[in-house]
């Protein structure tokens, strides 16, 4: 069983969308879960989340994975790549290669490393336009994950996360719901014995027409503008933030 648990990455690792103001940076997410089911198992679990939300892959890399190795983690997690597939141009080629490369580093260690592919967003109408670079950068993640031992977590296989119903708001992070959703995967692929147990929505309500666009006009105003007036400043969501829990420490089990 795990002891040292680091979990790398961007906003959907850091668990944004899944609000909690007892938690670090107000938020508590999947990797948060997936601690605490360890620890409920085995008692000097330690844990560290070095993901800060916004990160592109070669900044998770620089800003993460030297203080990862550091830690001597026997489980590490690592999903990062999908704020470059979201912008106007990226090589995912070149961007895989890196991923590769760090992957190498992370299963020289001995640790079992747990990647993950990007969620199919064939249900909405701006992502799926998304779903042939999502899709090239998942043919990556596998080979890499072949190449070096890694397992996989498949988001895109996930049928549970095409309903939007498990997405915030702003149609880019999981609720909680989804959340609970993807702790319960993680955990599984681990083969650990857990009490995550996610809550059924029930059917959900089809939108006329006339909703469906009021729905899409109010998410560009209120999130797809913001969104783009910090690319075009620059700016990033986590500007100014620190990890949400910078080194190993033993985590509270909530079962």
């Amino acid at each position: 069983m795990f002891s040292r648990f680091v979990a790398l990455g961007d906003s959907f690792t850091e668990g944004v969308g899944d609000d909690d103001p007892s938690s670090p940076n107000g938020v508590r997410g999947w990797a948060d879960r997936v601690a605490e089911q360890l620890a409920a198992v085995r008692a000097d679990v330690t844990y560290a989340n070095l993901a800060i939300r916004g990160r592109l892959l070669p900044q998770v890399l620089a800003e993460q994975l030297g203080p990862a190795l550091e830690m001597k983690p026997d489980l590490v997690t690592l999903y990062a790549g999908g704020n470059d597939l979201m912008r106007p141009k990226v090589d995912i080629d070149v961007l895989c290669d890196d991923y590769d490369a760090a992957v190498a580093q992370l299963a020289a260690t001995g640790a079992t490393v747990v990647l993950f592919t990007g969620v199919d967003g064939v249900e909405d109408p701006v992502f799926r336009r998304m779903r042939g670079r999502t899709a090239v950068y998942n043919e990556h993640v596998r080979l890499i994950a072949a190449r070096h031992g890694a397992r996989v977590v498949d988001l895109w296989a996930m049928r549970s996360l095409r309903d939007r119903r498990v997405w915030s708001d702003d149609r880019i992070h999981l609720n909680t719901h989804g959340h609970v959703l993807v702790a319960a995967e993680v955990l599984d692929v681990l083969g650990v014995e857990h009490g995550v147990s996610p809550t059924p929505l029930g059917e959900a309500v089809v939108l006329s027409r006339a909703q469906q666009r009021a729905e899409n006009l109010r998410w560009a105003r209120e999130h797809a503008l913001p969104w783009l007036g910090r690319r075009l400043r620059g700016a990033s969501s986590g500007d100014g933030l620190r990890p949400k829990r910078p080194t190993l420490a033993p985590v509270t089990s909530e079962v």
